[in-house]
């Protein structure tokens, strides 16, 4: 098994109503913060290695943060995805982080569009990785496997608990096997997610994150269903702030027409095609984005408290 280091730091922060959020930190605590929203399903490790090396070697705070129900964030169902900013905005100010980017990789997409749309005065920039499209309102887009959860909605709402501690007790029931599941999740899987599986840091960065974020509890990948099929509480044209996106051109679990038409609505974006890589894809190139968000910013010129 490839080694994983565990996290610089990690801890959890009072939010609103009593709850909290955990989060991981790699990298340079004095370094330039960017926020990194882990997938569904997914928790605070979810950092490919090779963001964390890049961290460490160019002085960069990477924080990775659990959303509610993973890790030790208190479950919690907002009521749509810009409600979250508000949880955000407590963490940054209570960890000092003034400025900042963000990337989102899939479900994460969605909640890091809405802090550019809430805060576009504290992000530099925002790089999206085969993001979730708008399901619901005049953003919407049809078509993908997303649209399976829109007709289950009603049901993924009413059973969302019951359902979060069967998910649970079935983490933990298959913890000794993670490996081997794992092995059989990517062995269906096209070729682009099956190769990046099939690389031992990819597949121990996975474990350690899974084995990690369920250690207490796993109902935030249905929570981001429930959200997903609702308005996002924000139009695609509200964030101003630049957009980076990076999609697989044969992405199958996020169709690449629905990343292409998030972009069409953004006013200031581009779209960067992964040839040949499936949903996974942009893990894989960690460094070119780290690097591409990185140049991009300061928001507030002349600004005594923006940071490079």
């Amino acid at each position: 098994m490839h080694d994983v280091r565990r996290p610089a730091l990690e801890g959890t922060v009072a939010v609103r109503d009593d709850r909290r959020l955990s989060f991981a930190e790699y990298g340079d605590a004095r370094g330039p913060a960017i926020v990194w929203m882990h997938g569904t399903p997914g928790a605070r490790r979810q950092i490919p290695l090779e963001a964390r090396a890049y961290a460490e070697q160019h002085g960069v705070r990477i924080i990775g943060i659990d959303r509610p129900g993973i890790g030790s964030s208190t479950p919690y169902l907002y009521p749509n995805v810009a409600d979250w900013t508000h949880d955000l905005e407590i963490m940054l100010d209570t960890l000092g982080v003034d400025t900042l980017r963000l990337i989102g990789l899939s479900g994460g997409g969605p909640y890091v569009l809405a802090v550019g749309a809430a805060m576009p005065d504290r992000v530099h920039g925002i790089g999206v990785l085969g993001g979730v499209a708008p399901t619901r309102g005049p953003d919407a887009v049809q078509g993908g496997p997303i649209q399976l959860a829109v007709r289950l909605a009603p049901l993924i709402s009413a059973g969302r608990l019951p359902l979060g501690v069967a998910m649970t007790w079935g983490i933990r029931v298959i913890r000794p096997l993670a490996g081997p599941v794992l092995d059989l999740y990517a062995a269906v899987q096209p070729q682009g997610d099956k190769h990046l599986l099939g690389r031992p840091e990819f597949k121990a960065m996975f474990l350690d994150d899974l084995l990690n974020g369920s250690r207490r509890q796993v109902s935030a990948p249905l929570t981001d269903l429930v959200l997903f099929t609702r308005e996002w509480g924000f139009a695609v044209a509200d964030v101003a702030v630049p957009v980076r996106w990076w999609h697989g051109d044969a992405d199958h679990i996020v169709p690449f027409a629905h990343g292409r038409h998030v972009v069409d609505l953004l006013p200031d974006a581009t779209l960067t095609a992964i040839d040949g890589e499936s949903h996974l894809g942009g893990l894989a190139i960690a460094e070119e984005v780290l690097t591409t968000l990185l140049e991009l910013g300061p928001r507030r010129s002349g600004d005594a408290r923006a940071t490079p």
